[in-house]
């Protein structure tokens, strides 16, 4: 089973970290740490389906959830992002229920869908070995959208309910910008927004994601019931730590 829905039936709090260095090296140094799942993000790191299949042979053997954020829902990509092996698929931007039964489509094959057929060279059937592939992908796919802005926002209720929507994750920093604080995520008004956002999605029944703004905002969004949650990036560990060693040795 999906190791995403898993969690989501389990309901506790499942806990991530992006991946934006697109390096296999990293990406298995971090599988190895603890995480629920890794995010590989397709739409702002330098990511090409070569350095995210390199990635995802990298971290095959740990027992997380390799989640991959597409750059755009566009169904040739979303299709070549599972050919490949991703199960679960992040989508920005997604702005209204009729998008949102487009993505759908896009990840399931003929009759649910229009995802086009090529299992017996996709890494993700085993390259053909697995016989029952194309009767259960869509069992296996877990497909979340991101709520990123005023129109998101304004589309929640109809979102959540397009079956095969699985979860809605909550972008912060490009909400902040939709709202008119770009930079701002803290801006009370972006924080009241998230809060309405938690609490309307958990009301349709669906579990919510978010970005967390540093280790105290983790714990409070944990505390607001959210399901799963990125609390920090590759690159912002490495930024950190090579900071924090230079000071400590220079420390008088």
């Amino acid at each position: 089973m999906n190791r995403m829905k898993q969690g989501f039936a389990e309901g506790r709090p499942l806990l991530g970290l992006w991946q934006a260095l697109a390096n296999s090296y990293t990406a298995e140094i971090c599988a190895g740490a603890g995480y629920d799942w890794l995010c590989f993000d397709g739409e702002h790191a330098p990511n090409t389906l070569q350095t995210l299949l390199a990635q995802l042979q990298a971290v095959a053997t740990s027992p997380v959830e390799a989640m991959a954020r597409v750059p755009v829902g566009d169904p040739a990509i979303i299709k070549q992002y599972l050919d490949i092996g991703f199960k679960t698929l992040l989508v920005p931007m997604v702005e209204s229920a009729e998008q949102a039964e487009r993505l759908v489509a896009a990840t399931r094959f003929p009759p649910r869908g229009i995802r086009g057929v090529a299992s017996a060279t996709s890494r993700a059937s085993g390259f053909g070995a697995n016989p029952d592939y194309l009767a259960t992908q869509h069992e296996e796919v877990c497909l979340i959208v991101q709520i990123e802005s005023r129109a998101g926002l304004g589309a929640i209720e109809a979102i959540a309910a397009v079956e095969g929507i699985d979860a809605l994750f909550i972008g912060p920093a490009d909400l902040a910008g939709s709202l008119g604080h770009l930079g701002q995520p803290r801006h009370p008004e972006v924080q009241a927004a998230i809060a309405s956002a938690i609490q309307r999605i958990r009301a349709a029944g669906k579990p919510v994601g978010i970005f967390a703004l540093d280790t105290a905002d983790a714990r409070a969004r944990i505390a607001d019931g959210v399901a799963f949650l990125s609390i920090g990036t590759d690159i912002g560990l490495l930024a950190r730590g090579a900071a924090e060693l230079l000071r400590d040795v220079l420390r008088d």
